[in-house]
């Protein structure tokens, strides 16, 4: 088993310590920029005083899009299904004439 890292990650001007594999690093500390990235942008677009209502925001968006990605994802599944169950068939038709 590896041993975790110890690093600080900031978010919306606060520090958080975490321990961590190794291989999560690199995806925690790009998290953490886009986070902030988004809180930024937010912040200039809306007249937003509270970093709880502007991080409440960010969690909302990101978690939308993850929510429209599965979907988008499980439609994609569904249609690749259709079409394998269609060649099945057609596999099948062909063979029952020989």
């Amino acid at each position: 088993m590896s041993e975790l890292l110890k690093i600080k990650l900031t978010i919306a001007d606060r520090v958080y310590p975490l321990s961590v594999a190794p291989d999560q690093e690199e995806a925690l500390r790009k998290s953490a920029k886009k986070i902030d990235a988004m809180i930024k942008q937010l912040e200039k677009s809306y007249a937003v005083r509270d970093k709880q209502d502007v991080l409440a925001m960010c969690a909302l968006q990101y978690a939308t899009q993850l929510e429209q990605k599965s979907s988008t994802e499980t439609q994609g599944v569904t249609i690749e299904h259709q079409k394998i169950i269609s060649l099945n068939e057609m596999i099948e038709n062909h063979m029952a004439t020989f």
